[in-house]
């Protein structure tokens, strides 16, 4: 298991190669890349700048990563998170699984992907053209993260 808070951004192919290298029992790879968006809630964004408590993010997603690994037979987990300032475009998270096989995998990326949404400790402030504005928990990924429990 891997979790990486970051300002820099990654590179998907290369990060799904060095997952996997090595490892001939992964039948299967699932993963998800969130990017930032231009729009929200009906208004253009500029840009976003993502804060954190460092050591308490990366603790958090430690956690959500092995809830992933105690429910489904997974071989490893990637989990990429970037913070500060970032725009339109722009990589802002990697969620990575291998497992034998896609329904566990997908399963468990998916998992991850909802609690990261829900759990993590991320603050997002975005950049429109009436100024800035802090970015609420979104009521859709609060149901999505409910289904697992």
């Amino acid at each position: 298991m891997a979790v990486r808070v970051q300002q820099e951004d990654f590179d998907v192919g290369a990060e799904l190669l060095a997952l996997r290298q090595g490892n001939p029992k992964i039948g299967a790879i699932a993963s998800f890349v969130g990017l930032v968006r231009d729009i929200n809630e009906g208004d253009s964004v500029a840009g976003m700048t993502l804060e954190h408590y460092p050591g308490m993010t990366e603790k958090a997603l430690a956690a959500i990563v092995e809830q992933a690994e105690g429910r489904w037979d997974i071989y490893d987990a990637l989990v990429i998170h970037r913070v500060g300032d970032l725009k339109p475009t722009d990589q802002i998270v990697l969620v990575a699984v291998t497992g034998a096989h896609r329904g566990e995998t997908f399963a468990a990326c998916e998992f991850i992907m909802d609690y990261l949404k829900t759990e993590a400790p991320f603050w997002k402030r975005e950049k429109t053209a009436e100024g800035e504005r802090w970015v609420d928990a979104r009521e859709s990924d609060e149901k999505a993260a409910l289904r697992w429990r």
